[in-house]
């Protein structure tokens, strides 16, 4: 799907993720195979967040990830961002009793102060947004020096023997249980070819690098059908 402008990107992905947010965390675990957890649990880690430290999930979702963070640093304090209001209120439901702080708003325009952050983390978002590299920046600058920002995300596998596999299940299964499911068919026809365009894992580490991050490095999960990248605050 190509968009006129990224604003009317913008209008469509927040319409789009409004629509499916009651049946997104479902279709999250039947089209990552019931891994969806397994990664949330490794880019949680990936944040290495001090003791009483702060960390920011950027596109929280339903607070899939931020809840994983929790989990994993029970003594730090958790904000979930989003620009999505029904998913905001469905990450509020599901995590009663959590130190997660919700708020609504933009990934381009952070509304936090400059190294406020102990660390940042996105999952599945960066190719929904109209400019990666000001996401980026944005969040290498609300992160203080030496705090990590930790980006997992979807991508095109280049094993030649699975790459057909893959294609027939995320293009072409996956679109049709998801439509089934939310009767939404455009959502999940838009969403495995946003995975399809989007910069390949060497390119978003460049991308990392020239925002200011240090360190950047990557790796693959599930048969190199999705990526963890992590990069260093520099400073």
């Amino acid at each position: 799907m190509t968009f006129a402008s990224p604003e009317e990107k913008r209008a469509y992905t927040r319409n789009l993720f409004a629509r499916i947010a009651r049946r997104y965390e479902l279709l999250n675990q039947v089209m990552s195979l019931g891994q969806v957890e397994r990664w949330r649990w490794t880019a949680a880690d990936e944040a290495a967040v001090p003791p009483g430290g702060w960390v920011l999930d950027v596109a929280t979702g339903e607070g899939g990830l931020a809840r994983a963070l929790v989990r994993r640093w029970p003594r730090v304090r958790v904000v979930g961002l989003d620009f999505t209001p029904q998913m905001l209120q469905l990450a509020r439901e599901r995590s009663v009793g959590r130190p997660i702080y919700w708020t609504e708003g933009d990934a381009l325009h952070l509304p936090f102060p400059d190294g406020f952050f102990d660390a940042a983390v996105n999952a599945f978002m960066l190719r929904n947004v109209t400019d990666v590299r000001a996401t980026l920046a944005e969040q290498a600058r609300v992160v203080r020096p030496g705090g990590r920002v930790v980006c997992l995300e979807m991508t095109w596998p280049r094993n030649p023997l699975f790459r057909p596999l893959f294609h027939l299940y995320f293009g072409g299964i996956a679109p049709v249980v998801g439509g089934l499911l939310t009767g939404h068919w455009d959502a999940y026809r838009y969403l495995p070819r946003s995975v399809q365009v989007f910069m390949p894992p060497e390119g978003l580490a460049a991308t990392m690098e020239a925002v200011g991050l240090e360190s950047v490095r990557y790796r693959f999960l599930m048969m190199e059908t999705v990526t963890l990248h992590v990069g260093v605050r520099s400073g």
